[in-house]
């Protein structure tokens, strides 16, 4: 089933996400709701809190960048109660844009290399290293879960500058070809 995607405004975008256990009601069923709603807005990744959940639940596909990045073929993964626990000092910088800020890519500066704990849809628990562009996606989607929206991340003079786009998808002013659940004033 395919989610409203929330949009930059709504509240939840904002929370501090809560760990989840197994026993979280419908989980199965809600990672592929997640998926679907995410190829349906042709995102390569998503976090609950875009869909209104408060919960530590990413998932990402870098499978449509595989021809780019062939490492990437057939990746399609569940990240569950994630956290980011160490970061390397080398950063670069690269375009983003958010299912959630439709309309707005900037460049943001991000670590190249991330330490990183989380459980799979199995809850198996991983401690890994990542880098990369799938460094890159997880630091993106894991601060959804910290409440922070890529924008965060912009100069004071890149945010002014993207003050009224986004004054105006606070305000549900925007136009997506995608579902979403704007904020209603």
């Amino acid at each position: 089933m395919i989610l409203p995607i929330y949009l930059y405004g709504q509240p939840v975008l904002r929370k501090v996400a809560e760990d989840i256990t197994p026993d979280y009601p419908q989980l199965k069923e809600l990672i592929e709701n997640m998926f679907e709603t995410m190829y349906n807005a042709e995102g390569i990744g998503l976090a609950a809190p875009q869909i209104g959940l408060a919960i530590r639940l990413v998932v990402i596909d870098l499978d449509a960048l595989s021809e780019d990045y062939p490492e990437y073929k057939d990746f399609r993964r569940v990240y569950i109660n994630a956290e980011v626990l160490e970061t390397s000092d080398e950063k670069d910088s690269m375009d983003e844009g958010c299912l959630s800020l439709p309309g707005i890519h900037e460049k943001v500066t991000r670590p190249t290399r991330i330490h990183v704990r989380y459980l799979d849809e199995n809850f198996v628990e991983h401690d890994e290293w990542v880098e990369g562009f799938l460094a890159r996606a997880m630091q993106h989607e894991f601060d959804h879960l910290e409440g922070k929206v890529f924008s965060d991340h912009l100069s004071p003079l890149r945010r002014q500058m993207n003050k009224n786009k986004l004054g105006n998808l606070a305000k549900g002013k925007v136009s997506c070809a995608y579902k979403t659940k704007r904020v209603l004033r």
